[in-house]
C-alpha cells in the first residue's frame, strides 16, 4: 500500500468532532493476529509516505469485535517486510474470507477491497466477494449514516443511481477510494464473531488492501465492536532478501501486559472549535527528545495543542515515518548536523518531508548520532537504538526516520510505526490510556 503508507492522511473534510468515551464491557474477545508489513518503492514519491489513513494528519514516507463470551486466542502469522505498513490478514463475511487491511490507528473507517467479479472461491488475498457472505447487506440513501455532516464521520456520502449509500474518501496524497457503504461482521470462529459493522466496500481505488480504522471515532471498528484494548508489536526492519519479519497483533487481553508502562491520553472537550486539531486521535503527553544523554532545547508546549490544536501529539501505526513540527525539527536537526553533519547528503529530501539522509555506511553513522529516545509524563520513554535510527529508503540511501510536519501541511507531531519497533503498544479504550513494553517482536507471542 505505497500511497496508503500513512502519516496523517487527511481526510475531506477535516475531522471536526469530539471522541466519544469508550465505556467499559462485559464481554471481551482475545485474538491474536500476525502482521505484515510492506516494503515501498525505492523510488519514492509524497504519496508513498503518506501518513495516517484517515483523519486530520498523516505522513509521508508514506499519513476499532465482538460480542463474545469465550475469550479464544487466534494466532494468525503474516509477515511484516519493513518498510513499512502492518498488513493484517482478517476472516471477514459468513462463512469468512481473509482479508489484508492496514492497521490504521490515525484512522476512522475500515474498508475492504470489493469487486463485482471476484472468483467463487477467492484465494486468501482476492477481493471480497459480497455475494459469497450470507452476513452481508449494503446500506440504502435513506439510512441516517448517508446523511451530511454525521458527527464523528465526516466522509461524504451521496445516493448512487442504484438508491444505495455511496461514499468517498480523498486522502493526502490525491489516493481516492470510494464505494459503498455496508454492513459486515468479521468471523473469527464458530464462536466468535462481531456484530454486523459498518464498513467501507471499495469498488474503486488504486490501493490492494483495506484498511482496518482503528481510532476513537465512534465508527471505527475499536469502538464499533466495543473491545476494551487492542495492542501489536511491530518487528525490526530486515534487510536480507527474503527475509519477511512477523509481528503479533492483539484484540482484547495482552497476555505480556504485566510489564508495561501506562501513559493516559490527553482529552479536550473544547476540540470543536480547534481547526488543526484531531479530536479522535491517540494523543499523548509528550515531554521532550534527547539524542545520545542530550536532552534537546525544545519547550514542552511544542508537544501541546495550542488554542487552535497545532502541536498535538499522537501515536499512529498507519504512519511510517515519525513527524515533528518546526520547532522540534529543527532542534533534532542541529544536532544531528553537530554530530556526522559532513556526512549528509547535501541537497537531497526524502519524500519532499525528510532531509536528514546519509550515503555512508548506517552502522557508523548511527553510532555517532547516539540513541533517539521520546520523553512522556510519569517517566515513560520510547527509544530507538541508535543501530536502528536510519531508515533505508533505497539506492544506498539511508535517512533518519523523521519527517517535518508542515511539508504534509499538518502542524503535528506524530510518532510513526518506524519508532515502534521492538515495542508492544497496547491502546486500553475503557481507561484511556496507551501502554508500552519492550520486546523482541519478532519472536514476541
Amino acid at each position: 500500500m505505497a500511497a496508503l503508507c500513512k502519516f496523517l492522511l487527511f481526510l475531506l473534510p477535516f475531522i471536526v468532532s469530539q471522541a466519544k468515551q469508550i465505556q467499559n464491557q462485559n464481554h471481551t474477545i482475545s485474538l491474536s493476529f500476525p502482521l505484515t508489513s510492506l516494503r515501498f518503492s525505492p523510488h519514492v514519491e509524497l504519496q508513498t509516505l503518506n501518513p495516517s489513513l484517515v483523519s486530520v494528519s498523516k505522513h509521508a514516507p508514506r499519513r476499532r469485535p465482538a460480542r463474545a463470551s469465550s475469550t479464544t486466542s487466534y494466532n494468525y502469522k503474516t509477515t511484516f517486510k519493513y518498510s513499512m505498513a502492518l498488513i493484517v490478514a482478517l476472516p471477514i463475511g459468513t462463512p469468512p474470507q481473509t482479508q489484508q487491511m492496514v492497521l490504521d490507528t490515525g484512522s476512522q473507517l475500515s474498508w475492504i477491497q470489493c469487486h463485482k467479479k471476484a472468483p467463487k472461491k477467492p484465494p486468501p488475498t482476492a477481493s471480497f466477494d459480497p455475494s459469497l457472505s450470507s452476513s452481508f447487506s449494503v446500506l440504502p440513501c435513506n439510512h441516517p449514516l448517508c446523511k451530511p455532516r454525521i458527527p464523528d464521520f465526516t466522509l461524504p456520502t451521496s445516493c448512487d443511481q442504484n438508491r444505495l449509500c455511496h461514499y468517498s474518501y480523498f486522502y493526502a496524497d490525491g489516493t481516492l477510494a470510494e464505494g459503498n457503504l455496508v454492513r459486515e461482521k468479521f468471523t473469527f470462529s464458530r464462536s466468535q464473531s462481531t456484530p454486523p459493522l459498518i464498513l467501507g466496500c471499495a469498488t474503486d481505488t488504486s490501493e490492494d488492501k483495506g484498511i482496518l480504522g482503528m481510532n476513537l471515532g465512534r465508527f471505527s471498528f475499536a469502538s464499533q465492536s466495543k473491545i476494551n484494548k487492542f495492542s501489536y508489536c511491530v518487528p525490526t526492519r530486515r534487510t536480507q532478501p527474503g527475509v519477511s519479519p512477523t509481528g503479533s497483533f492483539y484484540i482484547g487481553e495482552n497476555p505480556n501486559s504485566r510489564g508495561f508502562r501506562y501513559i493516559n491520553l490527553l482529552a479536550f472537550p473544547q476540540s470543536r472549535s480547534m481547526p488543526n486539531m484531531d479530536p479522535l486521535a491517540y494523543t499523548l503527553p509528550m515531554q521532550g527528545i534527547r539524542i545520545g544523554s542530550k536532552k534537546l532545547a525544545i519547550p514542552v508546549h511544542v508537544f501541546r495543542p495550542d488554542a487552535g490544536g497545532s502541536g498535538q501529539t499522537m501515536i499512529d501505526s498507519g504512519s511510517e515515518f515519525t513527524y515533528l513540527v518546526d520547532e522540534a525539527y529543527n532542534k533534532v536537526r542541529e544536532e544531528v548536523i553537530r554530530l556526522v553533519g559532513p556526512r549528509l547528503k547535501k541537497g537531497y529530501v526524502y519524500g519532499e518531508v525528510a532531509d536528514m539522509c546519509f550515503d555512508g555506511n548506517p552502522t557508523e553513522i548511527g553510532r555517532s548520532i547516539g540513541d533517539m529516545t521520546f520523553e512522556f509524563e510519569k517517566g515513560v520513554e520510547i527509544t530507538a537504538d541508535k543501530h536502528r535510527i536510519l531508515a533505508d529508503v533505497g539506492g544506498g540511501v539511508h535517512c533518519l526516520g523523521i519527517g517535518r510536519s508542515n511539508m504534509l501541511g499538518v502542524a503535528s507531531n506524530i510518532i510513526g510505526n518506524f519508532h515502534q519497533q521492538n515495542l508492544w503498544v497496547e491502546f486500553d479504550l475503557a481507561k484511556r490510556r496507551v501502554g508500552f513494553g519492550k520486546a523482541d517482536c519478532s519472536r514476541a507471542v
